[in-house]
């Protein structure tokens, strides 16, 4: 395990600076491009022969061929390719699901490198702490206010139009919507150039993963940790072996759901006690497969089945959960596109494929945070570098977009 935490931990070093900064355009002609693009050559060139193969590797290739290289235990196997495989639509044997480990595994808490960390109050905490933050400095924040377009003028954006018909005059304006919201639905595609269109329109979004969230009675019971509740102050993977993951997205390949699924939960009320009232808990669940689009059914038909199979699962590894269970939440990918907007409900606001990340997320040229409306950026999940509750999309955006008001320099 050393070795393994050794080698991959010089990986997210060597990238790192990849991630917090801004990529160079491949295709302009602009000295700052040139000097970034210069930057970046002599970067590689200071990884040594491992590390920079075993960052190929995991580019690449897949998570399960790389702990092939480091481990005998099946468990232990599980436990770290399980991380590659929440939200994007790809088995932990898939090429490709090494470079989602890799990005997932960037995530700090306190030093350490690998780890994430849950917010006080959870995700709808952090958004107030925000909240109050902007507001502190000026901010307006409206809420239900759908913007329809974009208003623009000679190829200069000049504000936003909400569907009420309010409108918002505005020399700037930053989009956190996903590639395919912000680039042709909020704005024109009549106003881009093809050959963006035609990327945006070929981008993949295919959101695989569920939540199901339950509200308990009490903690479930792991009959091998008897009467201990430490183990649940992590997350909590229901994934056996690779092969269990690897058929449980099987299903998916073919447009069906798992029927033994791979479960990503938490219990947050364990390390939050806010969470829920004196005695009871909350437990939230990452589902995987289940695709946005069902063959031969849908997911109105399908939901509770699906949600079902979860409780299953959960009730063969903890025997007195369903006795547990006060309600239950389900949450499909069509859902999480109804309510928040994102495409296809990708959680990532777009698949983590090599051909849309870094130069190319959301689109060759693009991933400077600008578009080629003037005065019209972007800054969510969908680019550079990608999604999770990371923030670094719209730090970027917000140094280009200074740095194009005359204000810091972009970095």
């Amino acid at each position: 395990m050393e070795r393994f935490e050794h080698d991959t931990a010089r990986v997210r070093n060597f990238v790192r600076p990849l991630f917090d900064s801004i990529p160079p355009n491949l295709f302009s002609d602009d000295p700052a491009d040139a000097d970034k693009m210069a930057w970046l050559l002599k970067h590689l060139g200071t990884g040594n022969k491992k590390v920079i193969h075993d960052t190929v590797r995991l580019l690449t290739g897949s998570i399960a061929d790389l702990c092939d290289d480091y481990f005998e235990s099946d468990i232990i196997k599980a436990t770290i390719c399980s991380a590659a495989c929440v939200g994007i639509k790809l088995g932990p044997m898939s090429p490709g699901s090494g470079l989602n480990w890799l990005y997932l595994s960037m995530g700090e808490h306190d030093g350490i490198g690998g780890s994430w960390s849950l917010h006080k109050g959870g995700n709808g905490g952090f958004t107030q702490v925000l909240a109050r933050a902007a507001t502190a400095y000026g901010a307006e924040i409206r809420l239900d206010s759908h913007v329809d377009h974009l208003i623009t003028e000679k190829g200069e954006v000049k504000g936003v139009a909400l569907r009420d018909g309010t409108e918002f005059r505005a020399p700037t304006v930053v989009s956190s919507l996903d590639p395919r919201r912000t680039f042709l639905e909020i704005a024109d595609p009549r106003e881009l150039p093809a050959d963006l269109v035609e990327t945006i329109q070929r981008f993949r979004f295919q959101g695989v993963a569920s939540k199901v969230n339950f509200a308990l009675d009490g903690i479930p019971e792991y009959p091998a940790l008897s009467g201990r509740t430490d183990q649940y102050l992590g997350f909590i993977n229901i994934a056996p072996t690779v092969e269990y993951m690897e058929r449980a997205y099987d299903a998916a390949k073919y447009g069906g759901y798992s029927e033994h699924p791979y479960i990503d939960a938490c219990i947050q009320s364990l390390v939050d006690p806010d969470m829920a009232p004196p005695g009871k808990h909350v437990m939230s669940c990452f589902v995987m497969y289940t695709p946005y689009e069902l063959k031969g059914t849908t997911w109105q038909a399908e939901r509770e089945n699906m949600a079902d199979r979860v409780q299953a699962t959960l009730q063969s590894f903890f025997p007195n959960f369903n006795d547990l269970v006060l309600q239950r939440e389900v949450v499909t990918p069509d859902i999480i596109e109804a309510k928040t907007g994102l495409s296809e409900g990708n959680i990532y606001a777009g698949e983590f494929f090599a051909h849309q990340m870094y130069f190319f997320r959301p689109a060759p040229g693009y991933s400077d945070y600008r578009t080629p409306i003037r005065g019209y950026y972007q800054c969510g999940s969908g680019t550079h570098p990608g999604g999770c509750v990371i923030g670094a999309p719209g730090r970027l955006a917000s140094q280009q977009v200074l740095k194009d008001l005359g204000g810091t320099k972009a970095k």
